[in-house]
């Protein structure tokens, strides 16, 4: 069983920064795939980011790639999501997932309880 707390959410203005941390317990944090997640009001959940056990391979999408960077540090069991160009589009309460499966997978294991990120105009 892996247990994931996210922190790092808050107001910023559009333009601005923000890194969310996500900390794993467990001692084989290394062995799985790390995501983040994001839920807007009113919408599905959709992917961010994901990086490999590793951290070699990472996946993000087309709304975020160029302006977000995932990693993760195995020593400390945390996974990162370093988010700049904030834009109010990217509101949402944002998840730390986990799972043991392939990285081009959607099916994730563990979650967290999320982190909310709010974006002023």
């Amino acid at each position: 069983q892996v247990q994931l707390r996210e922190s790092g959410g808050g107001l910023v203005q559009a333009g601005g920064s923000l890194r969310l941390s996500c900390a794993a317990s467990g001692r084989t944090f290394s062995h799985y795939v790390m995501g983040w997640f994001r839920q807007a009001p009113g919408k599905e959940r959709e992917f961010v980011a994901a990086i490999s056990g590793g951290g070699a391979v990472t996946h993000y999408s087309d709304s975020v790639k160029g302006r977000f960077t995932i990693s993760r540090d195995n020593a400390k069991n945390t996974v990162y999501l370093q988010m700049n160009s904030l834009q109010p589009e990217d509101t949402a309460v944002y998840y730390c997932a986990g799972k043991s499966g392939p990285i081009a997978t959607t099916v994730y294991d563990y979650w967290g309880q999320g982190t909310q990120v709010t974006v002023s105009s």
